[in-house]
């Protein structure tokens, strides 16, 4: 087949769903498929609507493909045009919009209901993705799951080695992900506070500051709490510095207000990192509450303390919710797996009869 992939920026972008997207396209073409990436430039929601009016973007999305995947990050720039595109479309949902607990939810909700209806077909990276996307209108049976493999890097770690990342000390906490407002920093560094006041905790955050913001928040609280020297904002690390830090850390916590899936717990367990994970959203696929990490409610700063005490003061249950949580990386599908069921989706879509192409 040829496949084309629309995205916002750069395939090689570090994000989680850029990940996705780029181990996909690897895959794709390692079974044979020609693969045409398409980049759009990023753009604020707002500007991304106003696309829809740019004959630029037409012409970029003019190419020869025989299916096109599209990152539905970029959908407003998107939404616009897909009627008029020559050729079917699938998107890959990682994260709607319309999922989150926002000011603009309503609007977000409108958009990607609109855009939803646009497409032939979606990928999405959980089940409770697939629901929010059917939500908004898609159907079922145009749908697949194709979760995403953990293995960025696949450690040499034996289940029955976690007792020793158990090992007595502060209990040392990691976070990654962007530094936005959706990933709960800020509730995580309020839970570490609060959590201190009988346990030794550490935390070492590490992600891009994307929202400065948010990051000058934390920072402020990091500052009102003394916690000058229990939390390190590490800032953005190589491959090498996070799989170190992931190395010598006992869980991870990213307390988000809403995953679409999280492949970063999976990278967390890979290490034998039991997981502090959001109840919100696809987590729950991947974590299994008291057994490879806790599930835990958004913003429920009270929740995420009781859980980094209870790991901190019982490194028994830290062990042993550790070695469950290598044993979940080790029994989840690779890539290879989830790219099978994104090509056998693709090509039925491009089988299909040939969508009517608007004026």
């Amino acid at each position: 087949m040829k496949v084309g992939l629309t995205l916002y920026g750069d395939l090689e972008e570090r994000s989680g769903g850029f990940r996705y997207d780029r181990r996909l396209v690897a895959e794709l073409r390692a079974a044979g498929d020609e693969v045409e990436v398409v980049s759009l430039p990023w753009r604020t929601y707002p500007r991304g609507l106003l696309d829809g009016l740019s004959s630029a973007v037409r012409r970029r999305l003019a190419v020869d493909v025989d299916v096109m995947l599209q990152d539905e990050l970029a959908h407003p720039s998107l939404v616009r045009h897909n009627r008029r595109l020559p050729y079917p479309v699938v998107s890959v949902v990682h994260h709607l919009r319309a999922s989150e607990r926002r000011r603009l939810a309503p609007l977000y909700r409108a958009v990607e209901r609109r855009y939803l209806g646009t497409v032939d077909g979606a990928v999405c990276n959980s089940t409770a993705t697939r629901r929010a996307a059917t939500d908004l209108g898609v159907d079922p049976e145009t749908t697949v799951v194709a979760p995403p493999a953990g293995d960025r890097f696949d450690p040499d770690v034996d289940p029955q080695d976690a007792a020793a990342q158990a090992r007595e000390g502060p209990l040392r906490v990691a976070f990654v992900g962007n530094l936005i407002e959706r990933k709960g920093l800020d509730t995580l560094v309020e839970a570490v506070a609060r959590a201190r006041r009988s346990e030794a905790v550490e935390l070492t955050a590490v992600g891009r500051p994307v929202d400065a913001n948010h990051v000058a928040a934390v920072r402020e609280t990091v500052a009102d709490r003394g916690l000058g020297d229990a939390v390190t904002l590490a800032g953005e690390l190589s491959d090498d510095g996070l799989a170190a830090t992931l190395a010598e850390s006992h869980v991870l916590a990213v307390p988000s207000r809403h995953e679409g899936f999280g492949i970063v717990y999976l990278e967390g367990m890979s290490f034998g990192l039991p997981a502090i994970a959001s109840a919100a959203g696809g987590a729950k696929e991947v974590v299994t509450d008291g057994e490879t990490g806790v599930l835990v409610e958004p913003d429920d700063v009270a929740e995420v303390a009781a859980a980094l005490a209870e790991l901190a003061a019982d490194r028994d249950r830290l062990a042993r919710m550790g070695r469950a949580a290598r044993r979940r990386y080790e029994a989840h599908p690779d890539w290879t797996e989830a790219a099978a069921r994104v090509r056998e989706l693709l090509a039925a879509v491009a089988d299909a009869p040939q969508r009517e192409v608007a004026a």
